[in-house]
């Protein structure tokens, strides 16, 4: 197994993809990898390889966006908190390079859960089968979910340029 160093460099950026993708706020998001990754520091022991590193971490860093939403205030919901403040500078950069503000923006319309599957596929990088483990349903879930996303982008944006 790969060291705990080895595996911050080559999944850290993975993580805090995902996270900036649904809190987009790059200070939060930084903050969530840190302690995603500390959390894995410590149950380490656990990890049973049952699945990918990054689906794992991937998992912890869901569970710990969910307790800092319920910790962080009772009445915010995900929604309002993705809806807050955009980032700007590298970070924004990365969001941005799918293709364009425009698409994005249509991504962001998407009603859950499209949206996270999106945003896993086409921020996160990760696979079908990644992105079907992370949110607790199977590989072909996620790809039927991945499709009926994209033809809704594609057809808002038909409708957009005419």
């Amino acid at each position: 197994m790969e060291s705990l160093e080895e595996i911050y460099q080559k999944h850290a950026q993975t993580v805090y993809a995902y996270l900036l993708s649904r809190t987009r706020n790059s200070d939060l998001a930084e903050e969530l990898t840190q302690e995603t990754f500390f959390q894995a520091v410590r149950s380490i022991g656990t990890f049973q390889r049952n699945s990918s590193i990054t689906t794992w971490l991937c998992g912890i860093a869901k569970n710990l966006l969910r307790q800092h939403i319920r910790e962080s205030s009772k009445t915010q919901s995900l929604e309002e908190m993705e809806g807050a403040a955009g980032t700007s500078g590298p970070e924004e950069e990365l969001c941005l390079q799918w293709d364009s503000l425009e698409v994005l923006k249509l991504l962001h319309k998407l009603k859950e859960p499209v949206r996270e599957v999106m945003y896993l596929r086409l921020i996160g990088n990760l696979n079908f089968g990644q992105i079907g483990e992370i949110m607790g349903k199977s590989e072909n879930w996620a790809r039927v979910n991945f499709y009926r996303g994209k033809e809704r982008i594609r057809k808002e944006a038909l409708k957009h340029e005419e």
